[in-house]
């Protein structure tokens, strides 16, 4: 996979569970992801999970949080998801944005999707302004998507891109 402009991207180890844990632990992460009480074991589900490919996000050759993606592939419905998180403490940076535009560059280029997806919840508007950046659009608000830590539902904004709109 090619580097980002700010970051670099490969994919995750058992090595990185505990830096991940810790960015995880982070009250404006854990919000947004939660993860129970054993962030490590988490995380470690994450990266065993086969339908997931999780990549570390590298800033100054440090762990600074994870994208990970999935992909559909019925072939009348093939595109790819994609999530992220970051570590508070490089924030405002614009590594957030380009962590998503490497790998929807990876997944268009390199991987031949058309489409593709994310879920940012709908009260979350750095998140959305992030992935405004990179060239995603709003489709639709999708009501009490997920339950969050505290056990309430909150809604979801589905966005999508499709390859021609990656900025």
């Amino acid at each position: 996979m090619e580097p980002g402009t700010l970051v670099r991207l490969r994919p995750a180890t058992p090595d990185d569970v505990a830096a991940l844990a810790v960015i995880r632990s982070a009250p404006e992460v854990y919000q947004r992801w939660g993860g129970g009480d054993d962030l490590a074991s988490a995380v470690a589900d994450e990266l065993a999970d086969s339908e997931t490919q999780v990549l570390v996000i590298l800033f100054e050759d440090r762990v600074v949080g994870a994208v990970q993606f999935s992909e559909e592939d019925d072939p009348d419905y093939r595109h790819a998801g994609i999530d992220i998180y970051l570590d508070p403490a490089v924030h405002g940076r614009g590594l957030g944005t380009d962590a998503v535009r490497t790998v929807a560059r990876h997944l268009i280029d390199d991987l031949g999707h058309h489409r593709l997806v994310i879920d940012p919840a709908a009260d979350n508007h750095a998140a959305i302004r992030c992935y405004a950046k990179a060239g995603f659009r709003p489709v639709g608000v999708m009501r009490r998507y997920e339950r969050g830590p505290d056990g309430t539902w909150h809604d979801g904004l589905l966005m999508d891109l499709l390859a021609d709109e990656l900025t």
